[in-house]
């Protein structure tokens, strides 16, 4: 499969982070972080460092792991302190009980292996500590963006790449980890409708990792498209719908306290 170039987008990544509030995926890291008690933590594919910053309040032991160089230089200049490692998620360079807590968000369907990313998870846990995975899961019918009507591949794409929650739970179990547990921490439920929707931001080419991974004719072909319904609707004397329908799920997996 492709790969996002994060190098590229990396000046403009925090763009997708304009709330000035802690939106909910940081709350569940920082209620986990506190109820582990935990004094080291780890994001693997932490990207500009945006939801290590929310835990410093819990700790100043944060590490972020990424592929991307560029990410880690943003993520640098965002907030001091940090431990930052350029590497591979399915190969971390950590010693064996290393962290309370172990984290993702929104970069599992990045990892190359991330079965492989799980087993190591619960390798750098110390006994007691959690993995928590955090992202969507399109193979959930639940699940909607108009988007995907539009643009040629794009969610056969996410299909391929994303693993389902149910795939993700089955790994963890078969790692080792324990009392596994799944929460929705977000939904959104937006609708665009008429020539609004031709300035939805997360239309724009490098606003998401679908979009990134279009090629430039395929992603100009979904704009025309969805220009072409836009207008096709006025001609009939009706409103374009663009509807996005989309939960944010936390799995959360823990290693024995009992030391194995």
């Amino acid at each position: 499969m492709s790969r996002v170039n994060y190098d590229q987008i990396a000046p403009e990544y925090n763009r997708r982070f304009i709330s000035p509030n802690l939106e909910a995926r940081g709350l569940v890291l920082i209620a986990l972080a506190q109820s582990l008690k935990a004094r080291r933590i780890l994001e693997a594919g932490c990207g500009t460092g945006h939801w290590l910053a929310a835990l410093r309040p819990v700790t100043p032991k944060l590490f972020g792991l990424d592929y991307s160089s560029g990410m880690l230089r943003q993520a640098a200049r965002r907030q001091s302190g940090l431990e930052l490692v350029q590497a591979s998620a399915d190969r971390l360079p950590f010693a064996a009980r290393s962290f309370e807590l172990v984290y993702c968000v929104d970069a599992i369907h990045h990892f190359p292996e991330p079965r492989r990313f799980i087993v190591q998870a619960m390798q750098a846990l110390r006994p007691g500590g959690a993995l928590a995975i955090l992202g969507l899961d399109p193979h959930n019918p639940q699940n909607a963006w108009y988007a995907y009507d539009f643009f040629d591949g794009m969610r056969g794409s996410d299909l391929q790449r994303f693993p389902s929650q149910s795939q993700l739970a089955e790994w963890m179990e078969s790692a080792g980890f324990e009392n596994i547990r799944f929460a929705r921490v977000e939904r959104l439920d937006e609708t665009r409708t008429g020539r609004e929707v031709l300035s939805d931001p997360y239309l724009e080419k490098n606003s998401s990792s679908q979009m990134a991974l279009l090629n430039d004719a395929v992603h100009r072909a979904g704009l025309a498209k969805l220009a072409a319904a836009v207008a096709k609707a006025e001609q009939r004397g009706e409103s374009f719908t663009g509807r996005t329908v989309l939960g944010i799920d936390m799995l959360t997996g823990y290693r024995s306290s009992k030391g194995r």
